[in-house]
């Protein structure tokens, strides 16, 4: 099997386990991926930790694989899985070492978090294999920004940790914590949250703004929320 899945607590963590094709995404993987997480509900798991067996993260499509699939399903099947970031219920984290290039920045861009070693390398390479990033590329671009996606794009070059935090890519470099701190969280803060993130795409200001009053209502009115505010009154007395 291409991936494995195990549960700790709130916490689902999925691993790409094809260490020895550098976790090539070919067509069983990205199907596991997607099933999984599109199955993902915020009742049982706080987040969802994308981690990779082996030196690399993930090193992109696997070409032979591309070539052995119906382009049009193919396409249909990434372009579920490019845009995770903007329909999951439950927020993924992302753990990054060695390479994470193509479709491997992709996964990356749509992670809500990112943790990288200090070692990893990212970057849209698809132009030394004659491909541009097409279904990758909005979520790149939402990640780094346009001007700077066409530039990763066009030079087709790799970029290092410290870069693509700067780039707005990579959130921390190091902290390897972060995911089982985020699965801990109060639930209905995280899902209310992340239903804000989804839903709020696309509305104007108003409607933006009439969204965020009314979730942050439903929040307050939690008895979670109620909960926290009087431990956090308990402990400044």
């Amino acid at each position: 099997m291409s991936w494995k899945v195990e549960r700790t607590g709130r916490l689902l963590r999925i691993t790409l386990a094809r260490p020895e094709k550098r976790n090539a995404l070919n067509a069983e993987l990205c199907r596991a991926l997607v099933e999984t997480i599109e199955a993902v509900t915020p009742e049982d798991t706080g987040a969802i930790l994308l981690d990779a067996e082996g030196p690399s993260f993930c090193s992109g499509m696997d070409l032979q694989d591309s070539l052995e699939n119906d382009p049009c399903q193919l396409a249909s099947l990434h372009e579920r899985l490019f845009t995770l970031g903007r329909r999951s219920r439950v927020p993924i984290v992302a753990r990054v070492q060695g390479h994470a290039i193509a479709g491997g920045t992709g996964l990356v861009a749509n992670a809500h978090l990112v943790i990288a070693d200090e070692g990893a390398q990212f970057g849209l390479t698809e132009l030394r294999v004659a491909m541009w990033p097409f279904l990758i590329y909005r979520a790149v671009e939402e990640a780094i920004g346009a001007r700077r996606a066409l530039g990763w794009t066009l030079s087709a070059r790799l970029y290092s940790a410290a870069e693509a935090r700067e780039a707005g890519l990579v959130h921390e470099i190091g902290n390897m914590d972060l995911a089982t701190e985020l699965a801990e969280r109060l639930p209905d803060a995280v899902r209310l949250g992340m239903r804000y993130y989804r839903e709020s795409r696309g509305l104007d200001h108003a409607a933006s703004g009439t969204l965020a009053a009314k979730l942050r209502t439903e929040l307050m009115a939690s008895p979670g929320y109620i909960e926290a505010v009087q431990q956090f009154r308990n402990r400044k007395k």
